[in-house]
């Protein structure tokens, strides 16, 4: 059984997650078609599997990984900045600041970065993780608890662990919603393949999405586009573009690992269950 966090909650120093071992889930089962080397060790460097349709196959449990040393790929280009280090947690990866991954921070309006401080200052205890809210999806990315991608020709669905989120990403040629569509956590997302790479565009978005633990702000002026590369088996690379004139000056983009995760399901995660933590945040 693998070790997963108990609990959602996030707040002071987002230190409150310990690891368990769950008891009751799926026993392990080997996970089909896996590469492998002569000595029966899976092949993470193997080639990346394809669809019947021809394209890559992102199709799997991955979780984000939690050691830049340990990212698939080159260094990234000038001006591609990669997730700095946050807080670590004992035997679980690490929570993420968004704002200090760039090597000049983000590029803030005033009002964004001032609202950025205030949420620091009360420690942060307004994330809509600690109240067992949906995340933002740049959370999501960079969250501890893992999460699975389902893909067919026509959307690819991604299960997270995190709060039960469920997205869907269509692939089935559909433009971007232009009805001023009901603004949503995940926002709407649509995809199409420029060679072996799936390029997302996601709009619609809430007014107050937070991309990091420090609270650094979405707003439903942002249109966010992530670029889906499976380097190898065992490796999943995404890089993600913010472009949100409200509260940056300028897009920025950043990039993200993922890791496969073998012979594993992810399991039933209810935030809110015996939820007792909220009346003792504190801030301001």
């Amino acid at each position: 059984m693998r070790p997963v966090p108990r609990s959602a909650i996030r707040v002071f120093v987002f230190l409150a997650v310990a690891p368990g071992t769950l008891v009751g889930q799926w026993p392990a089962y080997p996970t089909p078609g896996v590469p492998r080397l002569p000595g029966g060790q899976p092949n993470l460097n193997g080639p990346a599997p394809r669809t019947a349709y021809g394209k890559p196959d992102f199709s799997g449990i991955w979780r984000f990984v939690d050691s830049p040393d340990s990212r698939p790929g080159p260094p990234p280009p000038a001006g591609v900045g990669t997730i700095g280090i946050g807080l670590r947690v004992p035997g679980l990866n690490q929570f993420f600041d968004i704002g200090s991954m760039l090597q000049d921070g983000l590029p803030f309006q005033p009002w964004a970065a001032t609202l950025r401080k205030e949420r620091a200052a009360q420690n942060n205890k307004d994330n809509p993780d600690a109240h067992c809210l949906p995340l933002g999806l740049m959370q999501l990315h960079t969250h501890p608890e893992p999460r699975k991608i389902i893909q067919s020709p026509g959307v690819m669905v991604m299960l997270y662990e995190a709060n039960g989120g469920v997205r869907q990403i269509f692939t089935d040629g559909r433009p971007l919603p232009k009805n001023d569509p009901q603004p949503s956590w995940y926002g709407y997302s649509t995809g199409k393949w420029e060679g072996d790479t799936l390029v997302v565009e996601t709009i619609g978005f809430r007014d107050d999405v937070w991309l990091d633990v420090e609270g650094s702000p979405l707003t439903e002026a942002a249109k966010m586009t992530e670029r889906f590369r499976r380097v190898n088996y065992g490796n999943l690379e995404i890089e993600i573009t913010v472009d949100d004139p409200k509260a940056y000056t300028k897009p920025w983009t950043v990039k993200v690992g993922h890791r496969i995760m073998l012979d594993t399901e992810l399991i039933e995660f209810v935030c809110q269950e015996n939820e007792k933590d909220a009346g003792h945040y504190a801030g301001k």
